[in-house]
């Protein structure tokens, strides 16, 4: 790849890190904490935010460039507490291009309640089939060896609940984590609802969890929901139209 080709991805990917991260605060799914990490091509590390830089006034340009050892190789400022949970996924998962941590409310809710386990009810918590693992650690993930044993609980699923903490999703793109993000909370909300009401959780069965996988189109399905956050974001101005982002 040319200088010219990977610097136009990485300005992409950029826009794409900042634009996910105002649209997850705009939804609550992130606030003043959490983040979304990308990786560059060619082995270049990875993007992630600073620290202090707000969720909510993200930009591009504000973004470092980290590699697999932790080292900021470009950006002002530093990383977040939290950068190693992003490197030991990273590092453990070589099929996983982007992950998103954030302190969801609901998905706190289920390392909370006794007897209960997030169940798949939503259409689109077929990604999650695999299963949804708990992590015991409720700490922040500072340290390497914390990093670690949580990608050892993730393992090869693409979401892991954090004990009284938190959420981690792993995806192929920063557009696929948006789109995951925004169906495990509406996952999750329905089970609550459900809890609630005071009737019976009825998850999807495998049959009907390998009905659905039949006609799953998630690449379709991952740009029209980020076509529709993209230009949802640019109407309410939480995405600055100036990014070229929607056409």
């Amino acid at each position: 790849m040319t200088q010219s080709n990977s610097r136009t991805i990485r300005t992409q990917l950029a826009k794409e890190v900042a634009a996910a991260t105002r649209i997850l605060v705009a939804e609550k799914i992130l606030d003043y904490s959490g983040h979304v990490t990308t990786r560059l091509p060619d082995n270049e590390g990875f993007l992630i935010q600073t620290g202090l830089d707000s969720r909510a006034e993200l930009r591009p340009e504000r973004l470092l460039v980290v590699d697999y050892e932790g080292k900021v190789l470009e950006g002002e400022g530093n990383p977040p507490a939290e950068l190693a949970l992003h490197l030991e996924v990273l590092k453990a998962r070589p099929d996983v291009q982007s992950v998103l941590h954030c302190h969801m409310d609901l998905a706190i809710a289920f390392t909370m309640m006794k007897g209960v386990q997030l169940q798949l009810l939503r259409a689109r918590a077929v990604r999650w089939e695999s299963g949804i693992p708990t992590h015991p650690d409720p700490s922040h993930i500072k340290l390497t060896e914390q990093g670690a044993a949580l990608a050892r609980t993730l393992g090869p699923h693409h979401a892991v609940l954090m004990r009284g903490h938190g959420l981690t999703l792993v995806a192929e793109s920063v557009p696929a984590l948006l789109v995951d993000a925004v169906h495990f909370q509406e996952n999750a909300l329905a089970m609550m609802q459900v809890l609630q009401s005071g009737a019976e959780v009825l998850p999807l069965t495998p049959e009907e969890l390998e009905q659905i996988n039949r006609h799953e189109m998630r690449e379709f399905h991952i740009g029209k929901l980020w076509n529709y956050y993209i230009r949802k974001g640019v109407e309410t101005g939480v995405v600055p139209a100036a990014w070229g982002m929607s056409s």
